[in-house]
Formats: C-alpha cells, sequence, structure tokens
C-alpha cells in the first residue's frame, strides 16, 4: 500500500502522455520561451507549464502550455507579472 503522503506528491506532477506533435522537450520549450532550461522546472512546479511525456516516455511538457505561457509573456502588464510573481512566491512556501 502506497502512504497517503506519498499518493498525493505522485499526483502533484502527474506528466500525461501525448504524441510527439503535442510534446516539446525542457529545452526547447526554454528555446521558445527564451528562458533558461531551469527555468521551465519552475514554470511547471509553479502550474504555468503542464509536464508531458511522449509516446517514448522522454519528459517534457505540453506544446499547448508554451504557446499560453508565451502569449501571457507578450502580453501581461507589469502590474499583471508583479501579482503573478507574489502570488507564485508565496504559493512556492
Amino acid at each position: 500500500m502506497i502512504a497517503p503522503d506519498q499518493r498525493r506528491c505522485s499526483n502533484l506532477l502527474r506528466a500525461v502522455r501525448v504524441e510527439d506533435d503535442a510534446w516539446l522537450s525542457q529545452p526547447e520549450a526554454a528555446r521558445q520561451l527564451g528562458v533558461a532550461v531551469c527555468r521551465i522546472g519552475v514554470l511547471i512546479a509553479c502550474g504555468h507549464l503542464s509536464p508531458a511525456e511522449n509516446p517514448a516516455g522522454n519528459a517534457g511538457v505540453t506544446v499547448i502550455s508554451v504557446q499560453a505561457e508565451k502569449r501571457w509573456r507578450d502580453n501581461a502588464t507589469i502590474p499583471a507579472k508583479a501579482l503573478r510573481l507574489l502570488k507564485d512566491t508565496i504559493g512556492f512556501f
């Protein structure tokens, strides 16, 4: 039997399996967003990118979530970015 704490943690970052055309590797997602690869992990943890696996079982993110993040970054106002930073910081702890 799995301990309740282990069950809860495994559900937090559950990756869905998607087709290759709906999947991006983390380095490719970082390139498209113009951020460092380590920042992709933070964006996943904060819920801004959706973790995914391709059919081969490689970890990455969904194309849709990267497109949505790019759109948000291109259109968000400075107050919206500041509010998001505050929410992410508070939510992290």
